[in-house]
């Protein structure tokens, strides 16, 4: 009953943590979108009111003019809309999601006992580290680092530098699979702090300056520009490490440190492609397509490094019987798939079992490689291969 509920609270868990990324991911994209679209304004009263930049866009049947105020507005005459409850919920589904699943059952998804033999307790502790460290890591970063004309590329040198180092040590320390999302959960944690630590409190001490009649602070918008931009680009690499826990191609390789951190790179040239390319249009940037070229060359060449061995010599080998491979599900899966113990509700544990589930086993053992997990069983390719050719025989 404890995984049967554990799986409800994984699916809908998960589902809310979808849905409120979509929202906080939607709206940042579409205000760098609009950053870029903006266009100084020559009307005096707009210019007399403070707008730096304005544009017109259509949708649903009706025109918008947003406007952006530098440093901040004489005042503000409606209702002030905040955007950060998509960043706090899309964090807290996110955080539940990874305790119920990873940390709850460390000793399934955190640890490797080929890599280090931690005690459950130790992996889930050293994760939480990697959350809390890596963000203090990166705000010194940025709050000594940022200053001069090069504040900027100094600060994204170093960032980049501790995100590889963050990789290796939990490609090194953790689980494959785990290690990946625990990167991915690293970054998206960083983000959703950058938004309640900085971005926030800054844009109140603003509002409320504002409401006192004293003077703006520039240096809020500033930092909160900083951090902003910094997520935009955090977030496809975030999503391929979220999403790479199913494919085990990419987590389980044995250089996944090196497949990690190319694909997360490939993830910010593409961001970068689809930041300036609006800006672009309107001939403030230079062409970005280049970003965009090198980021699918890094990911073709990855899909040609990590391509399987050829297999045709198994082709020719005889059909497998159903106790074959029930010999290989005895040894390698019924230990987590019988009748006492039934992850996913899954057993495996009889014929007629193995056959009810012969997909599923197809599917996660041999084509995704996801299962056993971790290969906490040891099973050898010889015996995936072994499983494909049963399932092939049926």
């Amino acid at each position: 009953m404890e995984l049967y509920l554990l799986d409800w609270g994984n699916l809908l868990l998960r589902w809310l943590h979808v849905i409120t990324a979509i929202a906080w991911v939607g709206s940042s994209f579409y205000f760098v979108f609009l950053d870029n679209n903006l266009i100084r304004p020559t009307s005096p009263d707009l210019l007399e009111k403070g707008v730096d930049g304005a544009m017109w866009a259509v949708h649903g049947g009706g025109f918008y003019n947003p406007q952006k105020y530098m440093v901040a507005p004489k005042k503000i005459h409606t209702h002030l809309h905040w955007f950060y409850w998509e960043s706090y919920t899309t964090w807290l589904s996110g955080f539940a999601l990874f305790a119920i699943s990873y940390l709850w059952q460390a000793q399934t998804y955190l640890i490797d006992p080929n890599l280090v033999p931690w005690q459950p307790w130790q992996a889930g502790a050293l994760a939480l580290a990697f959350l809390v460290v890596f963000w203090l890591l990166y705000d010194l970063i940025c709050r000594t680092l940022g200053q001069g004309p090069r504040g900027d590329l100094v600060v994204g040198t170093a960032v980049a530098l501790v995100v590889a180092l963050a990789s290796w040590l939990a490609t090194e320390w953790f689980a494959g699979r785990a290690a990946f999302l625990i990167v991915g959960a690293t970054l998206g944690t960083t983000m959703s702090a950058n938004v309640f630590f900085v971005i926030i409190p800054g844009q109140r001490q603003v509002v409320r300056a504002m409401q006192n009649g004293q003077p703006v602070d520039p240096i809020h918008g500033k930092r909160g520009k900083q951090r902003s931009v910094h997520n935009t680009y955090f977030t496809l690499p975030v999503l391929f490490a979220m999403l790479s826990n199913h494919y085990s191609m990419v987590y389980a390789h044995a250089h996944n440190t090196t497949v990690l951190l190319v694909m997360m790179a490939a993830g910010a040239l593409i961001r970068q492609y689809f930041v300036l390319r609006h800006a672009h249009k309107q001939g403030k940037r230079a062409n970005p397509a280049p970003y965009a070229v090198v980021g699918v060359l890094l990911i073709a060449v990855l899909v040609v490094w990590l391509r399987p061995a050829p297999q045709a010599a198994a082709q020719a080998q005889a059909p497998v019987a159903d106790a074959q491979a029930m010999a290989v599900l005895q040894a390698r899966c019924v230990q987590c798939h019988n009748a006492q113990v039934q992850m996913k509700g899954v057993r495996l544990d009889t014929l007629d079992n193995m056959r009810t589930h012969a997909l599923a086993i197809h599917q996660q053992a041999v084509v995704l490689r996801a299962m056993p997990m971790n290969n906490s069983t040891g099973i050898t390719p010889a015996e995936r291969d072994l499983l494909a050719r049963w399932f092939a025989a049926r």
